[in-house]
């Protein structure tokens, strides 16, 4: 529904952004194709206006004005987001901080950097790689993607399993409000006081503001880092062998798994090595000194001989590790490569239920008659089936859908959740009402509410409205009555 409360002729709030340089303002069709969206291509709306500051000052004018005219706003950062949150709206404006591309301030001493929304994640380990210092989170997409978008949907990565998400690598942010108010959030010290709406904002998608300035944790470069690939002859026995690997005590730096079908597009795409006939491999990091990475490799060695293991080889050297992880990173392009389109799933269930989910998975793909490529944080249970569908067909994007909500609801029925690192944004909206009941999604509304009383930060994204999870059958409003019907519309 329109998130402008009256119609608007776009010339005439155009005019209104005189104070903004022409070049900040992209309003011709062809200008505004190229964000029509993220990197979930499934969906596609084309925005009604582009806005990209170059200050933080021009952020504060644009959200006061769109707030007094009942604009809604959409952040995007660099749109390699994965599941809508950043789709635009063809009534509101799309604000892009693409051009807040400085890192700010390297702080040696405490281990930290300031930072600008849009610079690249993998710009910011670079940048300091002289001083033998890198930022941990690594999402397969750190090439591109920009740190204000990872804080927006709380990115994680194959290193998370031992370094954390996003969340737990950062220490403050900047953040402007609807009506332009300049927030900061956290502290450049180990803790801060009042409530911790640090946490609250990694995450929140663009619902509650947008980011401006995030000052990151920065670590020191471990002394060395050694990759374990073992090869298995089923996908269960994989992840017996990653639940082996955890109940040992043992924590990797990274522990991910792969199935035969992404192994083979990946191999075919990066050249990395893998066994292509391999029904699933594991790939195991470990990290620390010298000493500590020789007594895990040869411990990690003997349990995935123990679990099953076909093939067990160790990296010889950091160019063959390296080759190992792009091959793993570059799983999601490589996919791309052997079918027209794919749909990227992100749940999260607890390791124990890894077998009995994949089975059911393999068993559905037969049902809707779409391949299904699996490539997952293991050590975590992060789950992240790509469903391989061609949009040409009719029927097929729908089947792909309805597939992955399934998926999405299977995850929350073992005991895990509905996204592990890409957000909810659109993609996911429905199963939220499955995953939360009306009084959960009701203290949701009343913390959007808090911070944006109109609803025009990213509106119809992550958490969807009382009404609609009547509509999609999971949930009963009481009287026909919702809390904040200003919400509502969206």
């Amino acid at each position: 529904m329109s998130a402008i409360t009256e119609v608007i002729d776009r010339g005439t709030f155009v005019a209104g952004l005189a104070s903004l340089p022409d070049h900040c303002v992209l309003d011709d069709d062809d200008e505004l194709r190229p964000y029509e969206c993220d990197g979930l291509s499934a969906y596609r709306v084309k925005p009604w206006l582009v806005l990209l500051p170059e200050t933080v000052e021009q952020v504060q004018f644009i959200l006061r004005y769109c707030s007094a005219q009942g604009v809604a706003v959409v952040a995007r950062g660099a749109g390699t987001g994965l599941s809508g949150g950043a789709l635009p709206l063809d009534n509101g404006v799309l604000l892009s901080l693409a051009r807040f591309n400085r890192i700010l301030e390297v702080d040696t001493a405490n281990r930290l950097a300031r930072v600008q929304p849009g610079v690249r994640n993998l710009a910011i380990s670079q940048a300091v790689a002289e001083l033998g210092l890198y930022y941990a989170p690594d999402p397969s997409s750190q090439i591109a993607c920009s740190i204000g978008g990872n804080v927006a949907e709380n990115a994680g990565g194959v290193h998370c399993l031992k370094y954390g998400l996003t969340t737990h690598n950062i220490a403050r942010l900047e953040v402007v409000t609807i009506d332009g108010e300049r927030l900061t959030i956290g502290s450049s010290a180990l803790d801060s006081p009042g409530y911790d709406l640090l946490a609250l904002m990694t995450g929140s998608e663009g619902l509650l503001g947008v980011i401006v300035e995030v000052t990151v944790r920065l670590l020191p470069v471990p002394e060395r880092a050694q990759v374990v690939l073992a090869a298995f002859d089923s996908v269960e026995t994989a992840g017996e062998a990653v639940a082996a690997i955890i109940s040992a005590g043992i924590l990797p730096a990274g522990l991910e798994m792969m199935d035969n079908l992404a192994i083979r597009a990946a191999e075919d795409f990066v050249h990395a090595g893998y066994p292509v006939d391999a029904a699933a491999i594991v790939l195991c990091e470990l990290d620390g000194t010298n000493e500590e990475v020789s007594t895990q490799i040869a411990r990690v060695r003997e349990l995935l001989k123990s679990e099953g293991a076909s093939e067990v080889r160790t990296a010889k050297d950091d160019s063959e590790r390296q080759r190992f992880w792009a091959g793993r990173k570059a799983a999601f392009p490589a996919v791309g490569r052997i079918s027209p389109d794919y749909y990227c799933m992100d749940g999260t269930i607890p390791r124990k239920h890894l077998g009995k989910v994949l089975a059911t998975i393999r068993a559905w793909s037969e049902e809707y008659q779409l391949p299904v490529a699996n490539v997952f944080h293991a050590g975590d249970g992060n789950l992240h089936p790509l469903i391989l569908y061609d949009a040409n067909k009719p029927g097929e994007l729908e089947r792909a859908e309805t597939f992955g909500g399934r998926i999405l609801e299977l995850s929350v029925s073992v005991g895990g959740t509905i996204t592990g690192e890409h957000g909810v944004g659109v993609e996911k909206i429905n199963q939220m009402c499955v995953q939360f009941n009306a009084a959960e999604l009701t203290q949701f509304h009343a913390i959007k509410h808090a911070f944006d009383p109109r609803g025009l930060l990213n509106p119809g994204k992550a958490v969807p409205t009382l009404a609609r999870c009547a509509e999609f059958g999971r949930m009963h409003v009481h009287h026909g009555e919702v809390p904040f019907p200003e919400l509502e519309r969206f």
